[in-house]
């Protein structure tokens, strides 16, 4: 049995390789539920995993797209947690960009009522890495200093959320621009300072803030171009978490030295590469101690899940470049509109 699904013409390549084809529809295992997709986020992971750039798990489908609302259509002989017709939201090592996904039982949640089929989608892959970043790896306490960088991202905005939500004293947020930083500050949840990083020292804005204690904790995406001014943020006994490489993955020279005298302590984290038992304690925790407060924009959740573009899937070239163009604030998603597609 066939289903539609976005593909990469060719394996990778550019933009104008992903197409709307066909896929074998799965099949799930005995302890998957196959789910009828309606939405999926995009991610920045897709456009390095189109581009070749990207280590895939080795279980991961080759079809793009980690995260997904939806509802189940199947469940495999053992998945009982899961029955026909439930509303649901997931993470996945890849599959997402098609009709039908199947995914291990554990990894999808139930969609809250305050959410969209499009918020659902936004929330999985961003919000379960913000909070494997803030309450995991950093093992964030009440009254810690925070810096987030890259804090317009679907990741950034979640993280200046959650940090504010689980008790931070000041979250400081970095953004390439004035107008990201602005929006930043207008979320009911907003970070207490921010950086425009291209302007100014964002190592002496921290000095500032925190009265010359540094940051506990330092969620950052960028890497080489912020490793120095990283390294000075940090406080005695400071964590600092690293999502990613944007800027580059070589340092050339540097002192360790302050990693011994502040006690610093650095982790490497990649959601998608982690155990099925890791990912199955993080979302059952996020499940019970944050999901129930995120809503819209305009719901009643303390945390708000931001959309800054929606496309038709059959438009995923355009929603693509969007994401490319590193404007967003939020993520970008796109809709399955089965009725405006060939059969």
């Amino acid at each position: 049995m066939s289903m539609r699904a976005i593909l990469v013409n060719g394996g990778k390549g550019p933009v104008e390789n992903l197409i709307l084809g066909t896929a074998p529809r799965p099949t799930p295992a005995a302890h998957h539920v196959l789910v009828k997709v309606k939405s999926f986020g995009l991610n920045r992971m897709d456009i390095f995993q189109r581009m070749g750039k990207y280590p895939v798990p080795k279980h991961a489908s080759e079809i793009l797209g980690v995260e997904f609302s939806g509802t189940v259509a199947q469940t495999g002989t053992t998945a009982s947690k899961w029955k026909e017709g439930d509303e649901v939201m997931g993470i996945a090592a890849g599959g997402a960009y098609a009709e039908y996904i199947a995914v291990p039982q554990t990894h999808v949640l139930p969609k809250p009522s305050q959410l969209s089929w499009n918020e659902a989608a936004s929330v999985p892959e961003a919000w379960l890495t913000a909070f494997g970043a803030l309450a995991v790896s950093c093992s964030i306490k009440r009254d810690e200093h925070v810096l987030v960088h890259t804090g317009a991202s679907g990741v950034g905005v979640a993280a200046n959320q959650l940090a504010r939500f689980l008790g931070a004293k000041t979250v400081t947020t970095t953004a390439s621009t004035d107008d990201k930083l602005a929006w930043l500050r207008r979320m009911p949840m907003a970070p207490t300072h921010t950086v425009n990083y291209k302007t100014a020292d964002f190592a002496e804005e921290i000095a500032r803030v925190t009265d010359g204690h540094g940051v506990d904790v330092l969620v950052d995406f960028v890497g080489k171009s912020h490793w120095e001014k990283n390294i000075a943020s940090l406080a005695v006994d400071g964590r600092m978490v690293l999502l990613a490489l944007l800027s580059g993955a070589t340092v050339e020279k540097f002192s360790l030295q302050p990693f011994l005298y502040k006690r610093l302590r650095l982790e490497g984290s990649t959601l998608r590469a982690r155990s099925e038992d890791y990912q199955t304690a993080l979302i059952e925790r996020f499940a019970r101690e944050v999901l129930p407060e995120i809503s819209g924009v305009d719901g009643p959740g303390k945390l708000k899940a931001y959309i800054h573009a929606t496309y038709p899937w059959a438009q995923i070239q355009d929603a693509t470049r969007e994401l490319e163009a590193n404007q967003n604030i939020g993520k970008v998603v796109a809709e399955i509109d089965s009725t405006s597609l060939p059969v």
